[in-house]
């Protein structure tokens, strides 16, 4: 009976690492399957980390284009500004001239 009483003891033991080595293994699946979703979250997060730097890039360009063109639209600005001085000024001496040659006909 000893002999008998020890097989079924060996038996259940084994039996019973059997479903603990199972129950690791499953374990062991799920936390490959995690990791695995883990890697592609981070895989995702370094996709879309890139594709915002090249799109501040591109908004870097534009705000540097901009700047250049206020730059120009300023000195354009101050071109008109002496452009107008000017014709004012010549429609001031025109009209003294005008009021010269009036009197000078009279």
């Amino acid at each position: 009976m000893a002999a008998g009483g020890a097989a079924d003891a060996q038996a259940r033991f084994g039996h019973s690492v059997k479903g603990l080595l199972t129950e690791k293994v499953t374990s062991c699946g799920t936390d490959v399957i995690a990791l695995t979703k883990q890697v592609l979250k981070g895989s995702r997060s370094a996709e879309l980390l890139g594709q915002a730097a090249r799109n501040m890039v591109m908004q870097e360009d534009a705000i540097l284009h901009s700047e250049d063109s206020l730059r120009k639209m300023a000195i354009i600005t101050t071109h008109l500004q002496y452009q107008q001085e000017a014709i004012q000024k010549n429609v001031e001496r025109s009209s003294n001239l005008q009021d010269q040659l009036n009197h000078l006909l009279k």
